[in-house]
């Protein structure tokens, strides 16, 4: 199959954007379930492979509008699934926080539910405030990458307990299931003891495909083991086309076909009638952010608290935080190369949340996505629109068609599941025991 670019979409109602929700016609409530299963029409009218509900277990002031206030994502994606046909559904749920068990049930059940179309982000939960929620301590890093590798691997061995072939329904015996194709997991490791089996049978894709968004050398480790897509955070071209080529070759290390993982950047497009137009729409939002709003975002990218900085004065040098490695990296090395103030990087990362910006006409976008998908900087992108519904319909009805012209683009689905949609196998039962 001739290589062709991933598209999914990243969904906050409110509008990718810090204050994407003040433009006129935006949608502003993340609550509404008729906001997201509008994104989704979208989506499935551009023929993207994903739906992508990104989640975190706590909430501070000065987050951003649809990390304040949003509903459990795998509620929103389980009605979802009876309004949508083909787009994948994926959803965070944190390694750190959660259980293998329910995680496992959830994401088998939306599988299900959706015939074939779930997907699971596996998270280790970076802010550090979540711990309040559930009466623990937030583990370190490293500690916090050690219990999401077995978190993992019992929730990928829950989801091969049953055979494709344990459900019988032989009316005529009166036989349901075939108990000698369940099998318990009876894991006991260091963090968790799960005797499995689910209660739910083998997921119609054999395992709901796997996220992962981690940027430290343990997470990216993580991710060329056992993810199906990563999610990436780029700002520079060549700095993405190294760290493309560092992944696949961890991928082939682990003993995996690179090009069985999608490497997918999150992009935030701003689609103008010229170049001139969407450079004024990105500064008519960006006008609309404070300083203190800008600061705080910085602040919780980079990992530690810059309010005794002047906002004109040189990004100071400043160590990797504890929380999240992707961003603070990315954003330093984008201040370093290019000199920046504080002031210049709380911009960047209001825009997209540290994420690029990619700002043009349609022509201008479709031609940086060709650009960083033929140098192998990226296998696709996770599109994150600024606001909802007209940003999204910009690029759907504008880029997407340029894409296809060029031979990018599917013009239609050729499968059902997310599996088919990104080109990957339906992987067979495996044991994985203790």
């Amino acid at each position: 199959m001739t290589r062709q670019i991933h598209l999914g979409v990243f969904v906050l109602g409110t509008g990718n954007h810090f204050a994407g929700w003040r433009m006129p016609g935006a949608t502003d409530d993340f609550q509404d379930l008729a906001v997201s299963q509008t994104i989704a029409r979208i989506a499935e009218r551009g023929k993207f492979d994903l739906l992508f509900f990104g989640d975190t277990p706590g909430v501070t002031p000065g987050m951003h509008p649809s990390y304040m206030v949003r509903p459990d994502p795998l509620l929103i994606l389980s009605a979802l699934a009876a309004t949508t046909t083909h787009i994948g559904l994926g959803a965070t749920a944190s390694t750190t926080y959660s259980e293998p068990f329910t995680v496992a049930r959830s994401f088998a059940s939306l599988d299900h539910l959706s015939r074939g179309r779930a997907a699971w982000n596996a998270v280790t939960t970076s802010i550090a405030n979540s711990s309040r929620n559930f009466g623990r301590e937030h583990p370190p890093h490293d500690k916090r990458y050690e219990i999401a590798e077995e978190f993992v691997a019992v929730v990928r061995g829950l989801w091969d307990c049953w055979d494709d072939d344990a459900i019988v329904i032989d009316r005529a015996t009166g036989h349901y299931v075939d108990w000698s194709k369940v099998h318990p997991l009876d894991h006991r490791g260091t963090y968790f003891s799960v005797k499995g089996p689910l209660n739910v049978g083998r997921p119609p894709q054999g395992q709901p495909i796997i996220l992962q968004a981690g940027g430290s050398d343990r997470g990216q480790d993580l991710a060329a083991r056992t993810a199906d897509v990563v999610f990436s955070v780029v700002q520079d071209l060549d700095e993405a086309k190294a760290a493309y080529a560092s992944f696949k070759a961890r991928v082939a290390e682990h003993g995996r076909n690179p090009g069985d993982v999608c490497l997918m950047p999150g992009i935030m497009p701003i689609v103008g009638r010229t170049d001139a137009d969407a450079r004024d729409i990105l500064n008519r939002l960006q006008s609309w952010v404070d300083d203190s709003s800008g600061m705080g975002l910085l602040s919780a990218r980079l990992g530690c608290d810059l309010s005794g900085y002047a906002l004109d004065q040189p990004v100071p040098d400043l160590s990797l935080p504890d929380s999240s490695h992707s961003f603070a990296r990315t954003l330093l090395a984008k201040a370093r190369r290019e000199s920046m103030t504080l002031r210049d990087l709380y911009n960047v990362t209001v825009a997209a949340r540290g994420h690029l910006v990619v700002c043009g006409s349609a022509e201008t976008i479709a031609d940086t996505l060709e650009r960083w998908f033929v140098e192998r900087a990226a296998d696709g992108f996770n599109v994150m629109p600024a606001w909802f519904p007209g940003a999204f319909d910009a690029f759907v009805d504008e880029v997407v068609p340029l894409l296809q012209q060029r031979g990018l683009y599917r013009h239609d689905y050729t499968g059902r599941t997310l599996r088919d949609h990104l080109g990957l196998p339906r992987p067979a039962v495996q044991r994985r025991q203790g």
